[in-house]
């Protein structure tokens, strides 16, 4: 723009100085034709004349030029400005969207992970019921089978030992017997 306004100024300066190094030949009058009818004019006056008005025409032709790109270039800035409006309003929306969703499924994986541990916390405590249950009945029927022996071995020593008194019932007292032996019992050729 500032080149062409440059370029505009110097070649209307340089008129200028022509016109005023040739003034008298500019006011001379000759015989001009206008196509209605003929007159009596300086042709160098009409001419110089005639480029100024074609300057004008030139110049207000580029100012409104120049103001329309101006006013274009503005509703397309605005245009564009309300374009990128949009779409971070519309990549915030998308953030938002996303977060939620991010937040929703954190929400139902702890309800799943809290729900599962409560699960398993009462599939554990229910089995270390049951072990408890096991290991009583256990304990019940190894206590009634050690008793059901106490008295086998305590009928067998007394039907061997028929001269000797007869403990009383009970664990310490069989401990404190001396072990019977239970080779006679064995068969042959396993004597150890």
């Amino acid at each position: 723009m500032r080149v062409r306004t440059l370029l505009l100024v110097l070649a209307t300066a340089v008129v200028v100085v022509f016109t005023l190094l040739n003034w008298t030949e500019f006011t001379r009058p000759v015989d001009v034709n206008l196509g209605i009818q003929a007159v009596s004019a300086p042709l160098p006056l009409i001419l110089l004349g005639l480029l100024a008005l074609g300057l004008l025409v030139a110049l207000a032709s580029g100012a409104a030029t120049e103001a329309r790109h101006r006013r274009l270039e503005n509703e397309h800035a605005k245009a564009l400005q309300a374009q990128r409006d949009l779409a971070e309003r519309a990549e915030a929306s998308r953030f938002v969207d996303l977060r939620q969703a991010l937040d929703t499924h954190l929400r139902e994986t702890r309800q799943r992970e809290a729900s599962t541990a409560s699960e398993l916390d009462q599939a554990l405590a229910k089995t270390q019921r049951e072990i408890r249950n096991q290991m009583e009945l256990l304990h019940r029927s190894l206590s009634t089978r050690l008793g059901e022996m106490e008295a086998r071995l305590e009928m067998r020593l007394t039907h061997r030992e028929p001269g000797t008194a007869r403990a009383p019932t009970g664990r310490a007292n069989v401990e404190s017997q001396p072990a019977p032996d239970f080779r006679a019992d064995a068969p042959a050729g396993r004597v150890g």
